[in-house]
């Protein structure tokens, strides 16, 4: 693709997208797995989960810090790529303003979507490096512009929305499998491999946070050592299998915080914690606010 066609597609994402911001905020579409993110101004660092997507900054640019590694998404010409649920450390929004607000968008995937387009995917070319690695990684634009630039469309035209969205998405993963990401999801789905057994487990963990984590028996439960399952967690998400929970817990407890009328003990309950006071020092430790405080932010 030239880089006027390029740049043409790419302008009226923007215009589509701009067109549907009313305020500062995650903007859900008709469509579910379908989001845009415009701010009007730079925001300090929040905790996010991403789940299995992709993620293009058409405009502004913005950091994800997992661990201790910091990512900057600020070229339009890329896309973010994330093969399994990872908790942030933190995401904030570097550039924005109103006379030119952050502009991204999130396309996010089931495995079962992943898996249907692999099926039919036949691989040409073994897996050059099979082991675990974190579980983000960019790729060119160019080829998927056309086809998210159709997807967004197609909300002005919700009767065709469900039927042609599906056959879209299902293009824009077959793109994503014989290009750039292809090598990489496959890593995360390849049945019997150390990081589809990883994989395995993160669900597992992100479906069960709140109950208590035996780590002898969840290694021996997947066929792997302590050792292995902490070095090979670790890899894919930047955080051990504890703290990778922890994550989930306050996330989840943040959300109660904010939408539900519980005391804080109560949350602490409903998350895993035992104890309302260790909760609520973790609480602050991750938000740099008390549970208390946040509460106050909801009313």
């Amino acid at each position: 693709m030239t880089d006027i066609l390029f740049e043409i597609y790419k302008a009226e994402l923007i215009a589509m997208i701009h067109a549907k911001h009313k305020e500062n905020d995650l903007i859900t579409t008709e469509l579910s797995s379908l989001c845009f993110h415009t701010l009007n101004v730079p925001t300090e660092s929040t905790l996010v989960v991403y789940e299995p997507s992709l993620y293009v900054v058409l405009q502004g640019s913005k950091a994800v810090i997992i661990g201790e590694e910091v990512y900057t998404i600020d070229d339009p010409s890329k896309y973010l790529l994330v093969s399994v649920h990872v908790p942030t450390t933190r995401v904030h929004i570097k550039e924005a303003s109103s006379e030119k607000p952050f502009i991204g968008l999130r396309l996010t995937f089931s495995m079962e979507d992943i898996f249907e387009v692999m099926k039919e995917i036949p691989t040409i070319f073994p897996i050059i490096n099979p082991s675990t690695e974190a579980g983000l990684c960019f790729g060119n634009l160019d080829t998927l512009i056309d086809p998210l630039t159709r997807l967004v469309r197609l909300l002005n035209n919700p009767s065709n929305l469900k039927f042609m969205s599906s056959m879209i998405i299902k293009e824009i993963l077959y793109i994503i499998m014989t290009t750039d990401g292809g090598d990489f999801l496959r890593k995360y789905l390849q049945n019997g491999s150390i990081t589809n057994q990883i994989v395995k487990i993160i669900s597992k963990i992100k479906k069960d946070f709140s109950e208590s984590i035996n780590m002898r028996e969840l290694a021996k439960s997947f066929g792997m050592s302590e050792s292995s399952l902490y070095h090979n967690f670790k890899k894919v998400t930047l955080l051990s299998p504890l703290q990778f929970q922890k994550t989930l817990r306050l996330q989840e407890a943040r959300h109660i915080l904010l939408t539900q009328d519980l005391d804080i003990g109560e949350v602490a309950f409903a998350v895993g914690y035992e104890s309302p006071s260790h909760f609520s020092r973790e609480y602050a430790r991750m938000f740099g606010l008390s549970p208390k405080a946040h509460m106050k932010l909801a009313k």
